[in-house]
């Protein structure tokens, strides 16, 4: 019983030496005094000018709801204009060429990222009404 208790004395100093010589930090290497800038952050595109949106008559159905939405995933590059537009969800497939067509005529006012225009994907909800 004497044998165990002092082994597991022994064995405990042990471990705590290590792990205290493990947790010590490293100084072999010198810290970076490199200088970042700091990020003031990504704006988001407004929207500038917007075209109408042209649907044809057949749009609408009797059955169909009085608005519906067209949801669109589209790129809005440096210079504001759209990119890279498709329709991701749509109730009525009637309406996404005529907003499709629309929203390729979009202008934005860019995103920017440290006041440096950007390009940047993005969501864009159209909500179409009779």
């Amino acid at each position: 019983m004497r044998h165990n208790l002092a082994a597991s004395i022994l064995l405990s100093l042990l471990l705590f030496s290590a792990a205290a010589v493990a947790s010590s930090p490293a100084t072999d290497a010198p810290a970076s005094t490199h200088l970042r800038p700091v990020s003031t952050g990504v704006t988001y595109p407004q929207l500038v000018s917007s075209p109408d949106i042209n649907l044809p008559s057949t749009a609408f159905n009797a059955w169909s709801p009085a608005s519906s939405e067209v949801v669109l995933q589209l790129k809005v590059d440096a210079t504001g204009a759209v990119q890279e537009a498709q329709v991701v969800k749509s109730l009525n497939p009637q309406l996404n060429a005529p907003v499709l067509s629309a929203v390729r005529n979009f202008r934005f006012r860019p995103a920017t990222l440290d006041k440096q225009a950007v390009p940047v994907d993005m969501n864009l909800v159209i909500q179409v009404q009779r």
